[in-house]
């Protein structure tokens, strides 16, 4: 299976501004991402889409070949994600065909290379059209608990918990972490993303950090320092 990754990396995060390059344990945050993903023996070629030019800049000091500029109208709040892959395929196939497509969010720093050639390999072997990478659902927060309050009073949203307060007596529950995304082509070309037929590939939460506010943002650094990296 021949795969492109594509990191992307638009510039127009609000929550925590220019979060793509900013620094993070060392080095722009991208840079983590796309050393993961040069490292990855699964990925054929990868690719840093972007409209901010800081971070083309980024990715240009790992190998020209890496930035991709991305249109404005592919970049907006409101895009769908499947226009800048779609993109992707159009601007970077020259002689070359890809079976699938792997995304690599940035904001996901803690993911390894053997995360990435994990669920390629699972979307390979399993001839489902998506595969992706989860954590399993904290107990604290498993659905099964999760309630809503009307009138300072608590009531079931999902269901109800029935004496279920110990982590042994709830199902398995999951959550994308949205590190590795690898789909089949077929499915970009059918305007999706993620296929009717998903499957999931397992990290351990210690790895599962999706930045996406400030707390994020420290807790990913206080990781990354207990690795020793």
């Amino acid at each position: 299976m021949k795969a492109l990754g594509i990191i992307p990396a638009r510039a127009g995060s609000k929550r925590v501004v220019r979060k793509n390059v900013r620094t993070f344990a060392g080095k722009p945050l991208i840079a983590w991402t796309i050393e993961q993903a040069l490292e990855a023996k699964s990925l054929h070629r990868v690719i840093v889409s972007s409209d901010d030019l800081d971070a083309l800049n980024i990715a240009r000091s790992f190998d020209p070949k890496l930035a991709l500029e991305r249109p404005p109208e592919l970049a907006s709040d409101t895009a769908p994600a499947v226009g800048y892959v779609q993109h992707a395929f159009r601007r970077v196939e020259d002689g070359d065909s890809y079976d699938a497509v792997v995304i690599l969010q940035p904001t996901s720093p803690l993911r390894v290379a053997s995360d990435i050639d994990a669920t390629v390999a699972l979307l390979e072997s399993s001839g489902a059209d998506s595969a992706v990478s989860v954590v399993a659902v904290a107990h604290d927060v498993h659905p099964i608990k999760l309630k809503t309050m009307h009138d300072g009073r608590l009531f079931p949203f999902l269901e109800e918990e029935r004496g279920r307060m110990m982590a042994h007596e709830l199902p398995h529950v999951f959550v994308r972490n949205c590190a590795v995304y690898a789909t089949r082509r077929s499915v970009i070309e059918a305007g999706q993303i993620i296929g009717a037929d998903c499957r999931g590939y397992e990290m351990p939460r210690e790895r599962s950090v999706d930045i996406n506010d400030e707390l994020d943002f420290a807790f990913a650094e206080f990781l990354m320092q207990r690795l020793g990296v």
